[in-house]
């Protein structure tokens, strides 16, 4: 359970993060936090598999996490303009 609430907390910050770097493509604080919990997910599934695994650490986690949701939010923001 401790483990689950870090993880929201670091896709939290991440997206936070992400809706700061890629400007236009955001939903709003709420969204991007969303957005960043979904992108937590999809770069701890994605990127070790593609051989990209930065390290243990909570500042690890959360760059790993800001590459997940940076990814999402700009595919979300591309479907969305079409």
């Amino acid at each position: 359970m401790e483990s689950l609430l870090v993880f929201l907390i670091v896709g939290g910050i991440a997206g936070w993060l992400a809706g700061l770097v890629v400007r236009g493509y955001g939903f709003g604080l709420f969204g991007n936090i969303a957005v960043g919990i979904v992108g937590a997910f999809l770069a701890g599934w994605l990127l070790p598999r593609i051989g990209l695994v930065i390290g243990g650490s909570i500042v690890a986690a959360i760059v790993h996490a800001l590459i997940g949701a940076i990814i999402l939010l700009l595919v979300i923001g591309l479907i969305r303009r079409r």
